[in-house]
């Protein structure tokens, strides 16, 4: 390609006049120059030039970021693969969301002092020629901008049950405010109460060239900030930083010096900046999966994600790497652009496309929804979080039983990562073949099984049921824990006594059918049911004269009989002539009672005509 001048950020590098530059690399060339200090500072051409812009950009994307920066696509790409060290505020290239949920406005402040450029004096006598046939650079820095920018960075993050664009709105609208600050006075703004609220829940990321005694943090402190910046430049003398520079070729002042021969195609820059934001946005769906109380609750789940997540990063940076050795040489004209395309190739062949990880993430979504759903109703329950803790309440003496509703298949490896990818030569060789298809799942998940489901349904169900009913009895305690069990997929109730797992699949008693009443005389007659789950030892039958309701108003006591044994049969005696009473019976195992069956009413009355062995439903 033919040399030509160039205008590049200097993205808070050392970019002075007279510095050398390598355009292949993206990176200046300290301590070698063309010229001795005394001619680049005598024969320096200075001109003011103060001015001051201000931009707001709601998205954050690294175009986005590169369009306020005003960087090429070239730069962009050399950026992506790691070969720029930016520095000052053009460290807000870095700043990349965290969450999924996070809504972001930037604010960027620029203010420039002064110009300075190499006159043709210098350009035309060579102090040290030697350094053309070094070849380390392809261009000189003739000009500079001088001045210095800021961002700031509002972030505010959404719940679950917020709209976010309609958030996105808000927050945009709320950041624009600023710049209607008074500087002098109390800077305040007029907002409405919801307004307000939003303020007082953005945080605030500063990244700039000013010297501030502290970055701000929040929307109010920004406000101070904003408010004395244009005095900032003032304190520092109106000196600033390199904000953009010029570059000469250095080939149209020697022959012999290295060139830059040809760019990297726009098209290939675009696909790998895609490439790249996708990586980025599954790793923030990453982060907001093991932040999830979910998550937190249970470790095997969390241990897979923390995997995946530091899968995903080296494998990030194998991709940079690979970028980093091929783009100074497409540059240099030592490799061909297709050298690009096979990379990329090679990615779309990995178990790391945006398809792959989109599955396993969304299948991870699905347990953790499921989690939810089927421990929402078991939220005064203590969830075990270590084998530590575990062994720690099955031990304690103050309880003879522990009860654990168990989540055996949270652990299990879901990585098929065949000759360990991300750490393989086939970024350096460029090797598309691969010995079949690579995967993030080797296994089915549990909860596609329809057998596997409706066992879990059941065994939550007669946890929650044998659960409740013993709420009250002190020396039996409740858990809920991840227990890797492969033998019993999906969920299984383990049972503890005398701190000895003595069932890992046991099945409480559970709400019998309502009893058959038959009355004689001042005798009345229950016919009893077994729980149909568990063992059934014998039987508590529960009866009192007032109607029972669902409410937690209901506080009339029952009067209990425990039966001596597991005959069906039972008479009750000792009734005295009433209206009417009500009746109801629990399953009694060796650990604890059911779920009381629905009451039926009866009356001992002959008087009375009530119809008897009806269940009453609350």
């Amino acid at each position: 390609m033919d040399p030509k001048c160039m205008e590049i950020p200097a993205l808070g590098r050392p970019l002075y006049p007279g510095m050398l530059y390598d355009c292949r690399r993206d990176s200046f060339i300290p301590g070698v120059t063309l010229w001795d200090k005394k001619a680049l500072r005598d024969d320096l051409d200075v001109h003011q030039q103060p001015q001051t812009h201000l931009k707001f950009a709601a998205s954050d994307t690294l175009s986005d970021k590169a369009n306020l920066l005003d960087i090429s696509a070239s730069l962009k790409a050399s950026f992506l693969c790691g070969l720029v060290e930016v520095g000052g505020s053009a460290n807000y290239l870095r700043d990349n969301k965290s969450s999924a949920r996070q809504c972001r406005v930037t604010m960027q402040y620029i203010q420039t002092t002064k110009f300075e450029q190499l006159t043709m004096k210098e350009l035309g006598h060579i102090t040290y020629p030697q350094v053309f046939d070094q070849k380390t650079a392809t261009h000189v820095v003739t000009a500079v901008l001088y001045g210095a920018q800021a961002f700031m960075v509002f972030d505010h993050i959404t719940d679950k049950n917020e709209n976010k664009q309609a958030v996105e709105g808000k927050l945009h609208a709320v950041v624009k405010k600023i710049p209607n600050t008074s500087i002098e006075g109390d800077g305040s703004i007029k907002m409405n109460d919801e307004e307000k609220q939003l303020a007082e829940n953005i945080s605030v990321t500063f990244y700039g060239d000013f010297e501030l005694e502290q970055n701000p943090t929040t929307y109010k402190e920004s406000l101070e900030v904003y408010k004395k910046l244009p005095m900032q430049m003032k304190q520092q003398q109106n000196k600033g930083v390199p904000l953009k520079v010029w570059l000469y070729p250095l080939t149209l002042l020697d022959s012999k010096a290295a060139n830059l021969v040809k760019e990297i195609s726009t098209e290939l820059v675009d696909k790998t900046e895609h490439l790249l934001e996708e990586l980025g946005e599954e790793e923030r769906r990453c982060n907001d999966l093991i932040k999830n109380q979910m998550t937190n609750d249970f470790p095997d789940l969390k241990d897979r994600l923390l995997k995946f997540q530091a899968l995903q990063k080296n494998y990030t940076r194998s991709f940079q790497k690979a970028l980093s050795r091929l783009l100074p040489c497409i540059r240099g004209g030592t490799q061909e652009d297709k050298a690009l395309g096979d990379t990329l190739k090679i990615h779309n062949t990995s178990p790391f496309t945006a398809s792959n990880m989109n599955k396993w993430l969304d299948d991870v979504t699905t347990e953790v929804n499921i989690l939810s759903s089927y421990t929402s109703g078991l939220k005064d329950l203590t969830v075990v979080k270590s084998s530590g803790s575990l062994s720690s309440i099955v031990l304690d003496y103050d309880f003879d039983v522990v009860i654990c509703l168990s989540f055996t298949s949270l652990k299990f490896e879901d990585f098929d990562l065949r000759q360990d990818f991300e750490n393989s030569e086939r970024f350096t060789t460029l090797d598309q073949t691969s010995e079949g298809d690579f995967s993030l799942q080797a296994t089915q998940p549990w909860f596609t099984s329809p057998d596997i489901s409706a066992s879990m349904r059941q065994n939550i169900s007669l946890f929650t049921s044998f659960s409740k009913a013993n709420k009250n009895e002190k020396r039996i305690k409740f858990i809920i824990a991840s227990i890797s069990d492969p033998s019993n997929p999906g969920t299984s109730i383990r049972l503890y006594q005398k701190s000895v797992l003595t069932d890992p699949r046991f099945q409480p008693v559970s709400k019998p059918p309502p009893p058959l009443v038959q009355t004689s005389d001042e005798k009345v007659l229950l016919k009893l049911s077994k729980s149909p789950t568990g063992e059934t030892v014998r039987f508590r039958v529960e009866y009192r004269m007032t109607p029972p309701t669902d409410s937690e108003d209901d506080i009339d006591e029952w009067t209990v009989t425990d039966t001596s044994d597991a005959q069906t049969s039972f008479t009750l005696t000792g009734l005295k002539p009433a209206d009417q009473y009500w009746v109801r019976y629990r399953a009694v195992s060796d650990v604890g009672v059911s779920e009381a069956s629905d009451s039926v009413p009866f009356s001992t009355d002959p008087k009375l005509s009530i119809k008897v062995g009806q269940p009453w439903v609350s």
